[in-house]
């Protein structure tokens, strides 16, 4: 009798375990690669422009289950201020078709921006303050402003040596 407890309460929190949900940061990114090109776009009749939204034109996606491309067609998707929607496409390279995801880029240059050193357009970063092309640790001037730390006033004479080194009439 104990052993028959003992079994269903074991089975039960099998059961329990078994049905809680997993989080989807468990997935993982699959990249898709072949051989063998897609098929060629479908015709598909594009809707006239909504307020708000951006239109995803049809495409194929690769379907491993079928070993085979199946078409996915058209969708709109809401518009996200601030950034650009690139469309999902296959890209051939040294022969190899890879397929890379629809995806919201901030400044439209093409990089995800997870992988953007320029997510927002812009050549400054963290590593280059003022956006000169050399990096802050080399920088004379990280913040972009001319030596002023050495010559407040601009004269030309070095603050070390300069008698009023906050006025330009007096050296």
């Amino acid at each position: 009798m104990f052993t028959k407890k003992l079994l269903v309460s074991a089975l039960l929190a099998a059961g329990m375990i078994g049905g809680v949900a997993t989080p989807l940061s468990s997935m993982a990114a699959v990249e898709i690669q072949l051989n063998f090109a897609p098929p060629a776009p479908r015709y598909e009749a594009v809707p006239a422009p909504r307020r708000g939204y951006v239109w995803s034109a049809g495409h194929w996606q690769w379907n491993a289950n079928r070993n085979r491309h199946v078409w996915a067609p058209g969708s709109w998707h809401s518009a996200r201020s601030g950034y650009v929607y690139n469309q999902p496409q296959w890209v051939e390279s040294n022969g190899r078709w890879k397929y890379q995801a629809s995806r919201w880029d901030r400044d439209g240059d093409g990089s995800a921006n997870n992988r953007d050193r320029t997510p927002d357009g812009n050549r400054v970063t963290r590593a280059d303050r003022d956006g000169d092309g050399i990096p802050n640790s080399r920088d004379r001037t990280p913040d972009g402003v001319a030596v002023q730390s050495r010559d407040n006033d601009r004269d030309g004479v070095p603050n070390n040596r300069d008698n009023y080194p906050n006025n330009p009439n007096y050296r």
